[in-house]
C-alpha cells in the first residue's frame, strides 16, 4: 500500500475514534450526574458504559498512532500489530470497567433494592446521549461504507472481517451504546409503571451483558490478529487466481498470507514457474507479479515469491484431485469458493467469521 493511501486511511480512523472519544467523555459526565441525582442503577451503569468507551477510545487512538510508525531494523514489517495490541487492551477495558461494574451494580440493586429520585434529568440525558452516540455511529458508518465500496462488499461483511480494529471497535461500541440507552430508558420506565426497582436493576445487568458480549468478541478478534491471522479466504482465492493468471506461472504450490497491521497484508507464495522462465526472465517475472498484486490489492504491503518445482510428479495419481487450487483439494487452503465479487468472503470456521 502506498504511504499516501495508508496515511489517508489512518487519518480517517483517527478522526473517527477522536469524535467517538470526545462524545463519550461528555456523555459519561452527564450520565454520572444524572445517575447520582436519581439514584438509578441503570443510569450509573450507562455512566460506566460511556466511561469504559472513553477509556477504550483513548487506547484506540494510541493504537492508530502506534500502528502508523514506519518500519525500522528492529521491526522490519512495521508496527501494524501494535494497533492490534492496544485494541486488545481497549477491549479488556470495556470488559472490566463497563461490563464488570454494570453487572455487579445491577445484581446489588436486584438483591437489595434502591431508592430512586426524580427521573426527568435522567430521561433528558438519555435522549441527548442517544443523539450524540448516533452522530458518532454515523461518522463510523460513513468510513465503513467508503471502505466497503472499495472492496465491493457489504458494510456488514467489511466490519465483520476488517483488520482496521479501531473502526471495528467504534462501530461495535457505538451500536452497544445506542442499545444500552434504550435498555436504560426501559428500566426507568418499568420502575415508574410498577414502583419496583427490580426493572432498573435488570436493565443494569442487561447493559453489562451487552458490554460483555462486545468485549469478548473484540478480544477474540484482536487476539487472532496478534497471533498471525491469515487474510480472509475470499481474498486468498483472488490472490491465487491473480498469480496463476500470469503467463510465467505454471502453478501455485503454496500460498501463505498474514495480516500484519490495519489494512496491511503480507503474501508469501511458492511458485512453480514455467520451465522456460529462468535467469533474468525469472527475476523480471517475479518483479512484475509483485507489482500486479500490489496494484490490484493495495492492502498488500509485502510480497515474497519462492520459485519451487511443481510437486505433481511427487504425488500419486489419486492425490491430484486438488491440483491447480480447486476447491476442497489439498492445494486449496480456502476450503470453499467465495461468492462472486466478495473478496472478503470467509470460511464459517475461520476465527475472523465470529
Amino acid at each position: 500500500m502506498s504511504d499516501k493511501a495508508e496515511s489517508g486511511e489512518g487519518q480517517d480512523s483517527f478522526l473517527t475514534v477522536l469524535v467517538a472519544a470526545g462524545i463519550n467523555l461528555a456523555i459519561a459526565v452527564a450520565k454520572l450526574v444524572a445517575g447520582l441525582l436519581s439514584g438509578s442503577s441503570a443510569m450509573l451503569s450507562e455512566a460506566a458504559h460511556s466511561a469504559a468507551d472513553t477509556v477504550t477510545e483513548v487506547l484506540l487512538l494510541i493504537a492508530v498512532r502506534r500502528g502508523q510508525h514506519p518500519a525500522d531494523r528492529l521491526h522490519p514489517f512495521g508496527y501494524g500489530k501494535a494497533g492490534f495490541f492496544w485494541a486488545l487492551m481497549a477491549a479488556g477495558a470495556t470488559l472490566v470497567i463497563g461490563a464488570g461494574f454494570s453487572i455487579t451494580h445491577g445484581v446489588q440493586t436486584i438483591w437489595h433494592g434502591e431508592e430512586l429520585g426524580d427521573l426527568v434529568v435522567s430521561y433528558i440525558v438519555l435522549a441527548v446521549s442517544f443523539v450524540l452516540e448516533g452522530i458518532s455511529f454515523v461518522r463510523a458508518l460513513y468510513q465503513v461504507r467508503g471502505a466497503a465500496k472499495r472492496w465491493s462488499v457489504s458494510p456488514q461483511r467489511y466490519v465483520a472481517h476488517t483488520s482496521d480494529t479501531a473502526v471495528k471497535a467504534v462501530v461495535f461500541e457505538d451500536s452497544a451504546a445506542l442499545v444500552g440507552i434504550v435498555v436504560a430508558a426501559l428500566g426507568l420506565l418499568g420502575f415508574q409503571l410498577t414502583g419496583s426497582p427490580l426493572w432498573d436493576g435488570v436493565a443494569s445487568v442487561v447493559i453489562g451483558l451487552l458490554l460483555l458480549g462486545v468485549a469478548l468478541h473484540l478480544i477474540r478478534a484482536n487476539a487472532s490478529l496478534l497471533i498471525g491471522q491469515a487474510a480472509p479466504p475470499g481474498l486468498q482465492r483472488e490472490i491465487r487466481k491473480e498469480l496463476v493468471s500470469q503467463p510465467e506461472v505454471s502453478d501455485v504450490v503454496e500460498l501463505l498470507t498474514m495480516m500484519i497491521g490495519p489494512n496491511e497484508i503480507l503474501v508469501a507464495a511458492k511458485i512453480d514457474f514455467v520451465d522456460e522462465c529462468t535467469g533474468d526472465r525469472l527475476e523480471q517475472a517475479a518483479d512484475q507479479i509483485e507489482r500486479r498484486l500490489v496494484e490490484r490489492f493495495p492492502e498488500i504491503t509485502h510480497v515474497f515469491l519462492d520459485p519451487t518445482p511443481g510437486h505433481a510428479a511427487r504425488r500419486g495419481p489419486g492425490d491430484r484431485a486438488g491440483e491447480n487450487g480447486t476447491a476442497g483439494g489439498p492445494d486449496d487452503p480456502l476450503g470453499q469458493d467465495a461468492p462472486p465479487g466478495d473478496p472478503l468472503g470467509t470460511d464459517p470456521a475461520s476465527p475472523a467469521s465470529s
